[in-house]
């Protein structure tokens, strides 16, 4: 069996690799035993993963299938999905119009979260892992006991549909990003809008917070902030904008931090450290940024012209999904990526991790999990 293999080169905008793998057989403990083409060499392969490199260019590519794929918990594509922090719950919403919380080592059903009207576009667990956070098509935002599927809280005041959110600290405080162009602090306590945090006049598709490195200036807040805002001192908030431009300000003080300007939407973005991010566009660019010099890129990774729908950081690098079905693994250094395999040409929408284990959700609608122990 014939199959083409191709490496990219992440670093410099470098053109891809492309050669060819040769299945011979399979060996006596199901092992493929596989040949490469001129220029590449297949430094290890098992059941599950298959390690390419191409000496000459310095390129080398893992390539690792999923330890177990759940086709039962959705039945069209998964939007998004989210692992809690114990590991041992899942959360997914999908365009049959239902969110779900299920066992994260098997797939198996545990609660239907029931209330939002239209598609559910976002979810994710609370740091306690007993507690879920969404936003809906619906312009609401609701908190779920993840024990028993009530919906304890509900947030109304956006005009349009929600499209991300983010957690800050503990979870007293929450923001949300929405169609309506505006980002929004929450006080999960008094169900309470604490106020607009931005009002950009352009779709918010993805929103981040991280803490800010001590040489950020974040401004000062105009007026005294609330009592009801806990965790928001010395945190910076990342607005991925659908009119191609990306904002930071200061959480509490709402001042600005910068505000760059990219080749199309940004979808996805999140906080790498206390001062590198990183955000992806619609034309495939990923942009690592550093907020203490934001004029410039510290590097553009393209890899193919499919959008970047999400980002996650993970270990010492990321992981990024895009359109194209492509999901992969970055480590520091750039010339050596672990490509997530599967999905073949179906978006991979979002990521989640739990300690080596990694999962995805897809349009195909499978969750894929990856069990990462052998890196």
């Amino acid at each position: 069996m014939l199959v083409p293999c191709f490496l990219y080169s992440l670093q410099n905008r470098k053109p891809s690799l492309y050669g060819s793998l040769t299945c011979q057989g399979i060996g006596l403990d199901g092992t493929p035993e596989v040949t490469a083409s001129e220029g590449f060499i297949v430094n290890e392969i098992n059941k599950k993963s298959i390690h390419i490199s191409c000496p000459k260019e310095s390129a080398s590519s893992k390539f690792l299938a999923p330890y177990t794929t759940f086709s039962r918990i959705h039945t069209k594509s998964i939007t998004c999905l989210d692992i809690s922090s114990g590991g041992g719950l899942g959360v997914s919403s999908s365009t049959d119009g239902t969110m779900k919380i299920w066992q994260a080592s098997n797939g198996e059903l545990r609660r239907v979260l029931e209330g939002h009207v239209f598609d559910v576009n976002c979810c994710r667990f609370f740091p306690s892992g007993l507690v879920v956070l969404s936003g809906g098509m619906d312009a609401q935002l609701k908190i779920w006991s993840a024990e028993d599927a009530s919906c304890v809280v509900t947030f109304k005041g956006h005009k349009g549909g929600i499209l991300d959110t983010a957690i800050v600290d503990r979870g007293r405080n929450v923001v949300s990003g929405s169609r309506d162009g505006t980002a929004r602090l929450w006080d999960c306590g008094r169900s309470a809008c604490l106020g607009v945090l931005a009002d950009c006049g352009s779709s918010i598709n993805g929103v981040a917070v991280g803490a800010a490195d001590n040489s950020i200036n974040l401004g000062t807040p105009e007026q005294m902030p609330s009592e009801r805002e806990v965790g928001t001192e010395a945190k910076m908030l990342l607005l991925a904008r659908e009119d191609k431009k990306l904002q930071c300000l200061g959480l509490q003080s709402r001042q600005p931090v910068f505000l760059f300007i990219g080749s199309d939407a940004f979808n996805c973005c999140t906080f790498l450290s206390g001062f590198l991010l990183l955000a992806g566009t619609q034309d495939g660019n990923i942009y690592q940024l550093d907020v203490r010099s934001p004029g410039a890129p510290v590097q553009v990774i393209h890899r193919s012209g499919a959008p970047v729908l999400s980002l996650l950081s993970f270990r010492d690098g990321f992981i990024a999904s895009q359109g194209d079905g492509s999901c992969f693994i970055v480590q520091q250094d750039l010339d050596y990526v672990t490509e997530l395999t599967g999905a073949d040409c179906d978006p991979v929408y979002k990521v989640a991790t739990w300690e080596k284990q990694i999962y995805t959700c897809c349009r195909d609608g499978l969750v894929r999990r990856y069990q990462l122990s052998d890196l």
